[in-house]
């Protein structure tokens, strides 16, 4: 397959949808000697990302399990798990990247459609996405109907509604990679694929389908939920201000104090969501409107690392908003307790 060839399949293929504009990163062969240099850094900073991700994600997820909090917020919990495996996905498909290994055979189609591909990255991260809309739909329910859901919204409930995000996720990448599987070839060593349609209907519905479900719908699910809360939660501390004059329950501001510092935390998570994968989203319906004459190239580093930064930056707000996840933390960092020994001994030798 020639050089032109290649490039004209990759264009095709970024004119998708989010799991098509990762096909740049497959090991291609490219004129442009500064295209090289800045897709090998682009490479290195999606390893460091994983690696950073995969660390904190596994650090909070520890932290939740110390905690006790898994057992409050099954749903937290899954969503780091999804970020987990994100993270560890684009190692290994970082790995494989930069490695540069020579690919061969069946095994090299497979290997180059679900991992060269960022398949399972996008796995992972169709499943956080869906599992961040149950979060905040859970807390809506929590907070805005809270007499329903003490009656209604059972643990098992929760439990049950928790696979529904790697099942979607599941459902997406193997629609992804049966439409890629026609249109992959291996030719000496390297990999050229493209997503293969029934036509160009089915193209624009599955173009409609990854834009709406899981950006703006979910955005949607996002402001109409949230806003909903925080009129509850602005209702509630006018009603607990007038109580704390004439002595109020303690127990209850504390509650209620845990409460206000959860849905800050997913307020946060949700808007660098929006934030973060609004430009890559943008530059979809770009290419979809003006394919040729945009820079693909530097438009695909520019949104997928702000997108992957994401998957990142998760697990750092879980450690300095979430405070049950904060005090566990707390706990493990030897310079904290060592700080906190070497004061404790300080006031023994002055007594």
């Amino acid at each position: 397959m020639t050089e032109e060839q290649s490039t004209d399949s990759h264009l095709s293929v970024a004119m998708t949808t989010t799991s098509m504009v990762q096909i740049t990163g497959v090991n291609t062969m490219t004129s442009s000697s500064s295209l090289r240099g800045i897709d090998f850094y682009f490479k290195c900073a999606v390893l460091i990302i994983g690696v950073v991700g995969t660390a904190a994600n596994g650090l909070i997820l520890y932290a939740l399990l110390v905690s006790n909090q898994h057992k409050k917020h099954p749903l937290i919990v899954n969503q780091n798990v999804l970020d987990l495996c994100s993270s560890f996905a684009m190692i290994l498909s970082s790995l494989l990247k930069i490695c540069d290994i020579y690919l061969t055979g069946s095994f090299g189609k497979f290997v180059c459609i679900v991992l060269l591909t960022d398949v399972l990255i996008w796995f992972a991260n169709t499943g956080a996405v869906i599992n961040l809309a149950l979060i905040t739909v859970e807390r809506y329910l929590k907070v805005v109907h809270s007499t329903w859901s003490q009656n209604k919204l059972r643990k098992w409930l929760i439990y049950l509604v928790m696979p529904i995000p790697w099942i979607l996720g599941v459902m997406q990448t193997t629609a992804v990679v049966a439409s890629r599987y026609p249109g992959t070839t291996v030719t000496d060593g390297v990999c050229y694929t493209r997503i293969v349609f029934l036509n160009n209907v089915a193209r624009i519905i599955f173009i409609i389908w990854s834009l709406s479900v899981y950006y703006f719908i979910i955005i949607s699910i996002f402001v109409f939920c949230y806003w909903r809360i925080l009129l509850v939660v602005r209702r509630q501390a006018r009603v607990m201000a007038g109580h704390s004059a004439a002595g109020s329950n303690a127990g209850q501001a504390q509650l209620n104090q845990i409460q206000t510092n959860m849905i800050k935390t997913m307020i946060l998570v949700c808007v660098l969501y929006t934030v973060l994968w609004l430009p890559m989203y943008v530059a979809h319906i770009l290419l979809l409107a003006h394919p040729y004459p945009l820079s693909r190239d530097r438009m695909y580093y520019t949104t997928v690392f702000l997108g992957y930064s994401y998957m990142c930056i998760n697990p750092f707000i879980y450690a300095t908003k979430f405070d049950p996840v904060k005090q566990v933390l707390r706990r493990i960092i030897p310079c904290k307790n060592t700080n906190q020994g070497n004061v404790g001994g300080g006031g023994n030798r002055h007594t």
